[in-house]
């Protein structure tokens, strides 16, 4: 499953492609044809990662949330694009650029209400800009659950993968099975500014890098 570094890469990759352009919106797969409808030939307002999931918002006030899951993949391709393959489960076409989305483990429109139930669902984002570490460090300092589940709990922190999770605890030599609670809260910035570092790294270079050498 992809970490939140690729989600945010993704988000500022297609930005230039899809934002500010009337957008047509089909699925080739049929099986979000009702949801395309909906979205087609409205304008893409912008696109916005959080966590691992990516939202399409756009001018009627619907939002596209996509999470890719384990089996989803993005395509990029500028025009003139092949005809989609029929796995295809949304296509998102604007002047310049064709989206193919297939194998998502959600496709689905939320519209305000839903937009802003979902966000309630989530920890703070470690690529957001400004940052919020102290919504994240307070439920970890009033957790009694190994250090190593939080980090992997999306309503604590959202977007840290199990690769990241790895890397940043071996790096800070933190034990894994560390009560959340037995950690200095100064340990926890520290923690919550390397990660950051780390997943910033990641979408400079689209890649996991957790060593210089």
């Amino acid at each position: 499953m992809p970490e939140g570094h690729t989600i945010h890469r993704a988000a500022q990759d297609q930005r230039p492609m899809l934002v500010g352009n009337r957008i047509a919106a089909t699925s080739p797969q049929g099986r979000f044809a009702d949801g395309a409808q909906v979205i087609d030939a409205q304008i893409c307002t912008a696109i916005e990662a959080l966590g691992k999931h990516l939202l399409y918002h756009f001018q009627s006030g619907d939002c596209l949330h996509i999470h890719l899951g384990l089996a989803g993949r993005i395509y990029r391709n500028a025009r003139p694009a092949d005809p989609p393959r029929d796995v295809v489960r949304i296509r998102l076409e604007s002047v310049s650029h064709v989206i193919d989305i297939t194998g998502p483990a959600i496709c689905e429109l939320l519209n305000a209400d839903d937009l802003a139930e979902f966000r309630m669902k989530y920890g703070p984002d470690l690529l957001a800009d400004p940052d919020e570490p102290e919504r994240a460090i307070a439920r970890i300092r009033k957790s009694r659950a190994p250090i190593a589940t939080l980090l992997m709990n999306q309503q604590v922190i959202a977007g840290i993968g199990n690769i990241y999770r790895s890397e940043i605890l071996w790096l800070m030599g933190l034990n894994p099975f560390t009560r959340g609670c037995d950690v200095p809260e100064a340990e926890l910035h520290k923690l919550w500014t390397e990660m950051r570092a780390l997943m910033q790294i990641g979408v400079e270079y689209n890649s996991i890098i957790t060593n210089g050498e």
